[in-house]
Parts: structure tokens; sequence; C-alpha cells
């Protein structure tokens, strides 16, 4: 139980690591003209997309945890930590992934990089219409933010959980 709470715990903190990353360089990556804001997206992938597999991994993870977890505040604590890390994969799914297509645009991927950028679980499509920078950008960074905040708030309920 003690290395599925570790597993569970450093899954987490990985997870809320990588988002507020992201969170942080939003109010500097605001001052960069498209060319080389265009520029510092392409540093994120493959490293962040390796790292992002411990986001969905910690959501199997905690529910495992909260099933051998018995009744009591410490799954209660469990259970909201699931349900802010969920929140916070949802984030990506819903606000996150569809921008992330835009950015990959012109990015040498392999072939599973490629399946997973072009991935649209909701089917969006996409507008024949030129985007607006800005408005991906601040809808990406801010995505960030709010990812950040979830993955803080799931890091210190399951660590609190864990504490008592």
């Amino acid at each position: 139980m003690i290395a599925l709470q570790v597993t569970a715990l450093v899954l987490v903190a990985v997870a809320m690591a990588l988002a507020l990353a992201h969170a942080l360089e939003f109010p500097g990556k605001l001052r960069l003209t498209r060319e080389q804001y265009l520029a510092t997206q392409s540093i994120y992938y493959p490293g962040f997309t390796i790292g992002g597999i411990a986001e969905p991994v910690a959501l199997v993870v905690l529910a495992v945890l909260v099933w051998l977890t018995p009744a009591g505040t410490v799954r209660g604590l469990t259970i909201a930590a699931l349900a802010a890390i969920a929140a916070m994969h949802a984030t990506y799914w819903l606000l996150t992934h569809p921008v992330n297509g835009f950015w990959t645009a012109g990015a040498a991927l392999d072939r599973l990089g490629r399946g997973f950028f072009a991935f649209d679980p909701l089917g969006r499509g996409h507008s024949d219409e030129p985007p607006d920078w800005t408005r991906l950008r601040d809808r990406w960074e801010v995505s960030h933010v709010v990812r950040a905040a979830f993955g803080l708030a799931g890091l210190i309920l399951l660590a609190t959980a864990l504490a008592l």
C-alpha cells in the first residue's frame, strides 16, 4: 500500500509540475512576437509529451488507491484528489489539446506524435479561416494556469490524505 501511495504522489507531482511550468511561463510568453512564440512552442515536444504520460497513469493509480482505501477521511481526500486530477485531465482535452494541433502543424513528428496531436475526441474539426494566434496563445496559456491549479489541489489533497 505504501508503494502505491508513493507512486500516486510522485505521478500527481509530475503531472502538476508540468502544468505549473507552463503556467509560470505565461507572463513572459505574453511579451513574445508571433514568430518568437511559435518557435518557443516547438521546444515542448516530445519532452512534455513524454512527461505527460504521468497524468493518465496518475488517474489509474489514484482510482486503485481509492478502491483499496477504507472508508473515512483519508478515502474522501483521495477521492477529492482523484477528482482534481480528473478535472486537470479534462481541461487538457477540452481546452489545451485542440490548440496543440496549431502549434505542431509544422513540427517534424513521428507517426505516433502526428496521430496523438490529430486526435480530436469531440470531432471539432478545423475552420477554413486562418486562426488568430493571440486567441490560441491565450487559450493555451490560460488552460495551463487552470490545469496547474487543479494539479496543485490534487497534490495537496493527496499529500494531506497520506499524512493522516
